[in-house]
């Protein structure tokens, strides 16, 4: 016997009503969010990017008036930042963006707010004081917990916890780099890896606002440099560079790595930092160029970069910078600083490219433009560290304001990418020891 059941339709209509308005009610909550979240991480990243270049630069001339300061500074840098780890936020590690990794993964583990000011404040000690790493990670990490805290505040918002924590991280990298694109593509090849409906909304409403105060603010690119043109016939030298441009992110992966691990093995932390101290005092006193994140440098080479010939000293001094400068990121981050592997990619990206080109230039004499070879080389090599050729393309035409390059820097990015991957298939974010076990 069959038993028929009739529902009655103006029930059914508005349960469907109620389903609808309730859609529509978390929508605009999770628009409200998304702009405060926005609004939030940009004006934080702006802040941390306006303050460090403001400090930085003060601290940089200091030790070029009184080298002293080179001894001195990295010492007071890494300590201040111990003892306000130890007394001020409870001996509590920062391990960077996997921390960020940790949270989107597990529904019960959320970032704690006092990671907003742990990583501004030691970003800003490090860099301020030479560490030899960049500001990025320290954004990412606090505007990620903003979204974090802010899906905490409404039990509507746990399902969209991943989604919030990337509107964040978009809008902080939007606010640094100037690039709404990057700041979107980096949040889904790092953080995320998928596309939602949530994460489409709250991402573009969150870098719409950053890019919106971005604008207010009459933020400048970071790098005023001017691009006219490139040629087919620097297509293989441009292939010469990506694979290059690979191999030296494998190296500054592994020295992150090895450096990380060895000071692990230290259980006295001042050791760490009388030992990292050294290292970054002398290092920075024979290469200037690697005080902080090394912006200075970048733009100094800018500048000058098609009236450099290369010399024997110019030659030792590109080299010496790009095989050190990983180790000494390394060994700042190993040693307590807090930054990651955004600003030392650029750096070694542009030394890499303007000592290729100065080479190419000098002993085979093709006649290929510097400056091209240098945002080319500083994509390439963030690409490659990272593993996120589109965040790395739409990143560094953003801090040019500039997409003359975008097809060769595309083809490039995806080089090193793959080259790196091929060496070692890991980076600072996706590697684990049990993963080799």
């Amino acid at each position: 016997m069959k038993i028929l059941r009739f529902q009655n339709p103006h029930l059914m209509n508005k349960t469907a009503k109620i389903k609808k308005n309730h859609q529509f009610i978390v929508l605009q909550k999770l628009v409200i969010v998304s702009v405060l979240i926005g609004f939030l991480s940009a004006f934080l990243g702006i802040s941390l990017k306006k303050i460090t270049e403001y400090y930085e630069e003060i601290f940089f001339h200091e030790v070029t008036v009184n080298p002293v300061f080179y001894i001195v500074f990295p010492v007071f840098g890494l300590s201040v930042i111990y003892f306000l780890r130890q007394y001020l936020f409870k001996k509590k590690e920062n391990k960077g963006i996997k921390e960020v990794f940790e949270s989107t993964k597990s529904t019960s583990k959320n970032l704690p707010s006092y990671k907003i000011p742990s990583h501004f404040i030691n970003g800003l000690l490090t860099v301020a004081f030479g560490g030899s790493t960049g500001i990025e990670v320290s954004t990412v990490v606090a505007t990620a917990t903003i979204g974090s805290v802010a899906q905490q505040k409404e039990n509507v918002f746990r399902k969209y916890k991943t989604e919030l924590i990337c509107a964040g991280v978009a809008a902080g990298v939007t606010a640094l780099f100037s690039s709404p694109i990057a700041g979107i593509l980096f949040a889904l090849e790092v953080i995320s890896r998928k596309v939602t409906r949530a994460f489409i909304i709250s991402n573009i409403i969150a870098v719409s606002v950053a890019f919106g105060l971005l604008s207010i603010l009459k933020e400048e690119p970071l790098f005023a440099v001017s691009i006219t043109t490139w040629h087919l016939k620097a297509i293989p030298y441009f292939i010469l560079l990506g694979i290059l441009a690979g191999m030296n992110s494998v190296y500054l992966t592994r020295c992150v790595l090895f450096f990380k691990s060895q000071f692990g093995k230290i259980d006295t932390h001042y050791y760490k930092i009388l030992i990292g101290s050294v290292v970054l005092s002398i290092s920075l006193f024979i290469f200037p160029q690697l005080y902080g994140e090394g912006y200075h440098a970048i733009k100094g080479i800018f500048s000058n970069s098609a009236e450099i010939p290369l010399t024997l000293t110019l030659a030792f001094t590109f080299v010496g910078v790009l095989l050190l400068k990983p180790i000494v990121t390394s060994i700042t981050l190993a040693s307590g600083g807090d930054g990651g592997v955004f600003a030392p990619s650029l750096f070694i990206g542009a030394f890499l490219g303007l000592l290729l080109a100065s080479v190419l230039n000098t002993f085979f004499h093709v006649h290929v433009i510097p400056v091209n070879f240098m945002i080319i080389g500083m994509a390439a090599v963030l690409s490659a560290s990272i593993h996120a050729p589109f965040t790395a393309i739409f990143l560094v035409c953003g801090l040019t304001n500039d997409y003359t390059l975008f097809l060769p820097i595309l083809v490039v990015c995806l080089i090193s990418k793959y080259t790196a991957k091929l060496i070692y298939p890991y980076t600072v974010y996706s590697y684990s020891p049990s993963l080799i076990k």
